[in-house]
């Protein structure tokens, strides 16, 4: 499936999506190198993974923090000699309307959701480059397409995502590298924790509730975008819940 073998890292990996992406991957034959701010929850999984055979290395990481970013790549490569995958997965959704003026979780998001990106990317390129080869793939959001209410500033970063996604793109092609956006619909993970607004907090996990996916439909299509023939350069994918309308 082109999976056997790859280095993969995976960034926002100590729940939902990204530990969702990195089981899956494990058992397809990567190694995974996984990061998350919450050591002893990657370092459990870790461990899990490898005692059912599988490769997988935890380092804590703060994507926030361009040097812990940087660390956490040089440890694959370190470890296990090439990065072939960046996950570009950590991510914060604190809804609220603007006029509630959330300043400090506007931050937040900008911080984790653009910037998190930007770190991960300046951290891989130089390796990729060297190798000629690679795959930077950036979750983004079906909010990165489509703005509801509360959603704004999430919004905001996500459709950034995008733009910077696609510029990678275009600019990366003289070292053959691809670059892929994953833009999930309602999939039910912790993200609806962060919403500190009581009212905005209940409506969504009502309504995840009823119509979200499980974190392993990502996990499958992650797998399937980095598993295409190294010539097929799989750009974009967006997904929801059949019942989901937005």
């Amino acid at each position: 499936m082109n999976i056997e073998g790859k280095v993969i890292i995976i960034s926002g990996a100590s729940s939902g999506l990204g530990e969702a992406a990195a089981r899956h991957l494990a058992q397809l034959g990567a190694a995974v190198v996984i990061g998350a701010r919450r050591t002893a929850k990657i370092e459990k999984l870790a461990g899990e993974i490898q005692e059912i055979g599988g490769k997988a290395l935890a380092i804590a990481t703060d994507v926030t923090q361009r040097d812990q970013v940087k660390k956490l790549v040089d440890a694959a490569v370190e470890k296990f000699g090439r990065v072939d995958v960046l996950l570009n997965n950590a991510g914060i959704m604190p809804l609220s309307p603007m006029d509630r003026l959330k300043v400090d979780e506007w931050d937040q998001m900008v911080d984790v959701n653009i910037k998190g990106v930007l770190n991960g990317i300046a951290a891989v390129l130089p390796h990729m480059k060297k190798q000629k080869s690679g795959h930077i793939i950036n979750t983004a959001s079906v909010a990165g397409h489509k703005i509801f209410g509360g959603s704004a500033v999430y919004s905001a970063t996500k459709f950034a995502v995008r733009a910077l996604s696609e510029g990678l793109r275009m600019e990366v092609k003289p070292y053959n590298i691809r670059t892929t956006i994953v833009s999930p619909g309602a999939v039910k993970t912790e993200l609806l924790d962060h919403i500190s607004e009581a009212d905005v907090q209940q409506a969504n996990k009502d309504y995840v509730g009823a119509v979200g996916l499980s974190p392993a439909s990502f996990a499958t299509l992650v797998a399937f975008v980095i598993s295409q023939p190294e010539e097929v350069d799989i750009n974009e994918i967006i997904f929801r819940p059949t019942a989901q309308e937005l």
